[in-house]
Order: structure tokens, then sequence, then C-alpha cells
């Protein structure tokens, strides 16, 4: 059974940095992608990260050029360096491996909350 385990949210001001950890256990996790994904109060869960297996990198639009997803299997962490912080990062923060179609294929952790704001 995979356990996923977020951490490193917190409150920060507009402009702010924060950087998320993500342990995964219970799985080979070199073998498989992993991304992150964020919730804002009343919306769907999005993905705005992806990291391949071999480390090939992805991102929605809205993290584009701010955020950066890296990995290291040694310790079976994804992180995600969050720069330039905006209010309507505001969320939810998740990580999970995604599916061809972008959705999580496993259970999901508790998830670390996000707060931009000042």
């Amino acid at each position: 059974q995979v356990q996923l385990v977020e951490s490193g949210g917190g409150l920060v001001q507009p402009g702010g940095s924060l950087r998320l950890s993500c342990v995964a256990s219970g799985v080979i996790f070199s073998l498989n992608d992993m991304g992150w994904y964020r919730q804002a109060p009343g919306k769907q869960r999005e993905l705005a990260a992806h990291i391949t297996a071999v480390g090939s990198t992805n991102y929605a639009e809205f993290v584009k050029g701010r955020f950066t997803i890296s990995r290291d299997n040694a310790k079976h962490t994804v992180y995600l360096q969050m720069n330039s912080l905006k209010p309507e990062d505001t969320a939810v923060y998740y990580c999970n491996s995604p599916s061809r179609e972008g959705v999580g294929r496993w259970d999901w952790g508790q998830g670390t909350q996000v707060t931009v704001s000042s």
C-alpha cells in the first residue's frame, strides 16, 4: 500500500518562497513519475508540476517559471520549490503519481496547506 506524506507548507507573504516535500513509501519510487497537485477552496484538484522517472519535468502554465519540481530517489522524496508566490497559489498541495490523463494513481495523502497572504 502506497503512503504519501507531504510537508513544508505554511503562511507566506506574496513574493515569498516555500519548499514542499513528499515522502512516498510502499512503492519502488524510482520507477514512477511523480507530480504535485493543488486544490483551492471550491475548486477541483489540478496538476501543477510533473517529473518523470528519468527526471524530465513539465509544468502547468500557472506555475511555469516560478515553481521547480525535483526528486531524490534515494530518499523516496519529491520536492516542489515555489518562488514568487501569489495569493492565487493558496491551496492544499498534494503529491501523487500521475496517470496518462493526469489523475493521481494512488491514495491521496493529507496534503500540506500553503497560504499566501499579507
